[in-house]
């Protein structure tokens, strides 16, 4: 009886553990999972590839802004997490998961948020800064300025890698084999890649709120972080310790953002 016992609690946990609930129905039918933290003003976190909710959830900077009277609001991007993943290219152009946080922002009724992206999250982010007009305030971080360049060639090779052609850039391999081992959709994932925005130093040099550059010193994975914080007209460039896969979760990240915000 005890063996039963504990076979239905873990499988209870199990079941906890992996609902989808809430879920939300964005512009397109797709579903999306997402979690709201606090009370306060919203501030909604963006993670990067391969990422999801749980990206954030130990991370300094969530239980910071908890602690500082914001409301967190988390998703997992389309292909992500416990969200949808559609299998066709169509279902993520045309700026889809950027309309997805619009979307949901709208659904729960906040508006005036700021936003805090991270990696490709900040390039999502970075969509927000030319279409969501109730964007106060965003961070952009772990960012330089190479993804305003549509053929950039880091995002064509990783567009490769997860759509069959692995053998072309055995540099990037252990980011292959790393989707594969966690059980990620590798096909959502090239989609992701296949028709992820760029942003042009154009479009950047018309954005007229806040926004704070941060990256680690030891990360310029994705460019130079100076070079982004020159197209903004109100650009804010930090630098902390850390590099392109720790940065988030630190310390300084965290008082960097908050600083940032409560200005």
């Amino acid at each position: 009886m005890k063996a039963i016992l504990a076979f239905l609690i873990l499988a209870g946990t199990a079941l906890a553990q992996t609902t989808r609930e809430p879920l939300f129905t964005s512009f397109d039918g797709t579903k999306i999972h997402y979690e709201v933290a606090g009370i306060g003003k919203p501030v909604v976190l963006v993670h990067g590839f391969m990422g999801s909710t749980q990206s954030w959830q130990k991370t300094v900077l969530r239980q910071a802004l908890l602690d500082a009277g914001y409301q967190v609001v988390l998703l997992d991007l389309r292909g992500n997490g416990l969200s949808d993943k559609p299998h066709s290219l169509a279902a993520y152009q045309n700026d889809a998961e950027a309309r997805d946080i619009m979307a949901l922002m709208m659904y729960l009724g906040l508006k005036n948020y700021d936003a805090v992206g991270y990696s490709r999250g900040s390039i999502i982010t970075a969509r927000l800064l030319v279409l969501d007009k109730n964007l106060h305030s965003a961070v952009l971080g772990r960012m330089g300025a190479d993804f305003t360049d549509p053929n950039w060639a880091r995002r064509r090779a990783f567009a490769e890698l997860f759509s069959g052609k692995a053998h072309l850039h055995p540099e990037f391999e252990g980011a292959l084999n790393s989707a594969k081992n966690r059980g990620l959709d590798t096909l959502a994932l090239g989609f992701q890649q296949q028709t992820q925005p760029s942003t042009s130093p154009k479009e950047l040099g018309r954005v007229k709120i806040p926004v704070l550059i941060i990256s680690g010193d030891q990360d310029e994975d994705n460019g130079r972080a100076a070079d982004l914080a020159k197209m903004l007209p109100k650009a804010i460039l930090k630098t902390v310790p850390g590099n392109h896969n720790n940065t988030s979760g630190s310390e300084g990240f965290a008082r960097e953002v908050l600083a940032f915000l409560k200005q």
